[in-house]
């Protein structure tokens, strides 16, 4: 039986690096259809995407993978910054010629928006879910940093000694079985939180130069999906800020659109993924509307 998340086409870098990739044909043969690459959160792989990527297949193709270093992907030695993972992203978009969509949640927002600046004119459309946005001022706070140093410092003891795995289980998320079995094969491995550490080194610093100068998106039609609920590590206040910041993303930007996610805290993808999808389903009938 075929994966739920697609078939494997794994993609060697120039660097030799190889990335771990699953694609979903979707119901248009044509290579110049539109193609939607989801981008992962900080610390999670593909099977964070399992509940909304399958549900886009009905309608177009797309692609989820692992970044260098997390689940399947080889580690990169040079370094996980935010420029390079966002180079990474684009190098992967190159392989479809036809119109492309970039979905990035947390973290993968702003991958997603660099590597749209990256490839001007080819990204048509962007889906940040719950992104971090450089507008919310408390990111380059210090207590936000201190929070951050412990996650990183504690990660790994927590992948060691299986906590995550009965965090994950409480949750009351329910991946279809080769997901979830994939997540709990490699999702909650050491090399996530090691990564997790090495992206974490530079990508505040790198985020809040787009305070004075962010990336050029062009054209690129823009929805925003945030949570609607505290949880997750925000508390009230932190979930309004990030909402303003990112509403004022929306409004800023080209077709931009705000949507909240009713039951969601930071995780809309998996408790909020009929949201995503619907919102993504829409940006392919906008791509699919405007003059090529």
């Amino acid at each position: 039986m075929a994966h739920i998340q697609g078939e494997e086409r794994p993609l060697t870098l120039a660097d030799g690096r190889e990335l771990f990739v699953l694609e979903l044909p979707g119901p248009d043969p044509d290579p110049d259809a539109v193609t939607v690459v989801f981008e992962c959160g900080a610390a999670t792989t593909r099977s964070s995407w399992a509940l909304v990527q399958p549900e886009v297949g009905r309608f177009a193709r797309a692609v989820v993978y692992d970044r260098s270093g997390l689940g399947r992907s080889a580690a990169d030695p040079r370094g996980r910054t935010l420029s390079r993972m966002a180079d990474d992203l684009a190098d992967l978009t190159d392989r479809y010629p036809g119109p492309l969509i970039l979905v990035g949640h947390s973290a993968g927002g702003p991958i997603a928006r660099l590597a749209a600046s990256r490839r001007p004119g080819r990204v048509k459309g962007l889906v940040l879910v719950d992104p971090t946005d450089e507008g919310a001022d408390s990111l380059f706070g210090t207590a936000f940093r201190r929070a951050e140093r412990v996650l990183t410092t504690i990660g790994p003891l927590i992948a060691r000694t299986g906590l995550q795995r009965s965090l994950f289980r409480r949750d009351g998320v329910s991946l279809p079985p080769d997901a979830r079995a994939d997540f709990f094969a490699d999702g909650l491995a050491p090399n996530v939180f090691r990564t997790q550490a090495e992206q974490a080194r530079t990508f505040l610093d790198e985020l809040q130069t787009w305070r004075e100068a962010p990336p050029d998106t062009g054209d690129a039609a823009v929805t925003v999906v945030c949570g609607a609920l505290p949880g997750d590590g925000m508390n009230r206040a932190l979930r309004a800020e990030a909402n303003a910041a990112n509403e004022a993303r929306a409004a800023a930007s080209p077709n931009g659109r705000f949507v909240l996610a009713p039951r969601s805290a930071h995780k809309p993808p998996l408790t909020d993924p009929d949201v995503v999808a619907l919102a993504i389903e829409e940006m392919v009938s906008l791509v699919n509307s405007r003059p090529a």
